[in-house]
């Protein structure tokens, strides 16, 4: 019998890519929820590591002027074929609950999930795009039950 890990690829070589030392760019609304809010930018810097033959990704990102840092943690699920997004920031010190999704064809990655922020219950979207050896460009977008997506925070990735 076949294993669910030799009949279902890495979709797309995962977040190898997001291996080693990145730059990071980082525009946010000031309320997640309001696109009129307003856009702060500040720099960050994440390195990366892989394990389990690319199946596995953890980083640290650090925000210098915002006196705080994040882990990720992602893993590929072979029998679903998705990646699960965990995240982790220095102020809570606990896992948000992650999101899921897959990459697909033409290089684009889409997870979806659902969490809390401000009290009210929203559904997150995050978006990896535009990657390459050098580049990648990551996107957060928060929904209300049953209203439109809220893009809150655009990440510009860099090779450092």
């Amino acid at each position: 019998m076949t294993s669910p890990q030799t009949t279902r690829p890495v979709t797309t070589s995962g977040f190898s890519f997001l291996h080693g030392a990145w730059h990071v760019r980082n525009r946010r609304l000031a309320d997640f929820l309001d696109p009129d809010s307003g856009w702060e930018e500040f720099e960050g810097h994440t390195t990366g590591l892989l394990f389990r033959d690319g199946r596995a990704h953890v980083d640290e990102i650090v925000f210098p002027s915002k006196g705080f840092s994040g882990l990720t943690l992602r893993l590929y699920e072979p029998e679903t074929d998705e990646w699960t997004l965990n995240w982790s920031d220095s102020r809570m010190g606990r896992l948000d609950p992650p999101v899921r999704g897959r990459w697909s064809g033409d290089g684009t990655g889409e997870f979806h999930g659902v969490d809390v922020y401000a009290g009210r219950n929203v559904r997150v979207r995050f978006r990896w795009s535009d990657v390459s050896a050098s580049t990648a460009r990551w996107e957060q977008a928060f929904a209300l039950d049953g209203g439109p997506w809220v893009t809150n925070w655009v990440m510009e990735f860099s090779r450092a």
